[in-house]
């Protein structure tokens, strides 16, 4: 990472920061809708970027974890912070290591495929269970957090940690093990790298950030609904991922936040706001095949 990438991540934090001093409310909440975006998106990235793995599995963990919470508050009466994340988290983490031991089995096209059917799964269980609300989703009834600047700077501290800890963990000696599995994993496995065992571990931390993410957004808009957990979600995850620059973790970020304007202000304009979204990402691949990273450090490709 070069300085003026360094540079302009920590213009951005403190830009961020500054919002609910600024804004108004719309823009606040705002804000916070594209610190989720980012979360999710560079989650998704240590598997894509570094491992190699291309998962249509992630939105479920995003959707669980806000499901869960909506459950331990409706259901349990458990709502405080300190108890809820770590249950919520708990759930999605055993959640997810049943997935990916299952899933990393297979490889290539045929991950890709049993990823999405997990998913579809889970969208199903949740759209179609009374009990879970069905289709119409669930309003949770006590909140983490309520007051609203809180909220705020409860995600932007989880955005600023959550880039750290995947930082650390993509530029550390697990990370370039992963890399090296990801370009030829036969050698790494020749080498002595038990190669499964850390695309498992890197599939169930990326799972627990999509978690916190999805979290987040349970607690700031106090609803949760089975679209979060569908295979629409998971492929416009991945869409974000590519458009931004894969393997940058702040690329995927940007790409969030561009998709979250493009979303805003094209949806008002027009129901086909998803075909501009395709359009881009088009335009992106053909254009800058770095993605929108490579616009940040100077290089096309």
């Amino acid at each position: 990472m070069n300085r003026r990438v360094r540079v302009a991540l920590l213009v951005v934090a403190a830009a961020l920061a500054l919002v609910p001093l600024i804004a108004d409310r719309f823009w606040v909440q705002f804000a916070a809708k594209v610190m989720i975006s980012c979360i999710f998106a560079a989650s998704l990235d240590l598997l894509v970027g570094y491992g190699g793995m291309v998962s249509l599995a992630h939105a479920a963990f995003y959707g669980l974890a806000a499901y869960l919470l909506a459950g331990l508050s409706n259901g349990a009466g458990i709502a405080a912070l300190p108890a809820s994340l770590p249950l919520c988290l708990l759930g999605v983490g055993i959640v997810a290591l049943g997935i990916g031991w299952l899933t990393l089995r297979t490889s290539g096209v045929y991950f890709v495929m049993v990823t999405l059917a997990f998913t579809e799964m889970l969208f199903h269980l949740f759209n179609e269970a009374p009990g879970l609300g069905g289709s119409d989703g669930l309003y949770i009834s006590s909140r983490p957090i309520a007051q609203r600047t809180t909220v705020y700077v409860a995600i932007w501290a989880s955005l600023v940690g959550a880039y750290l800890l995947l930082e650390r963990v993509a530029r550390g000696p697990f990370g370039r093990v992963l890399v090296g599995i990801r370009i030829n994993e036969a050698r790494m496995r020749t080498l002595g790298f038990p190669t499964r065992r850390y695309k498992l571990t890197a599939f169930v931390i990326g799972a627990l950030v999509a978690g916190l993410a999805g979290y987040l957004d349970a607690t700031l808009y106090g609803f949760v609904n089975p679209a979060q957990l569908g295979w629409r979600q998971s492929g416009l995850v991945l869409v974000t991922v590519l458009l931004g620059g894969k393997g940058t973790l702040y690329g995927p970020m940007l790409g969030a936040a561009l998709i979250t304007l493009v979303e805003h202000f094209a949806a008002g304009a027009t129901e086909y706001w998803g075909t501009l979204i395709g359009a881009i990402a088009i335009a992106t691949v053909l254009l800058l095949p770095a993605g929108l990273a490579g616009v940040l450090q100077g290089t096309r490709g």
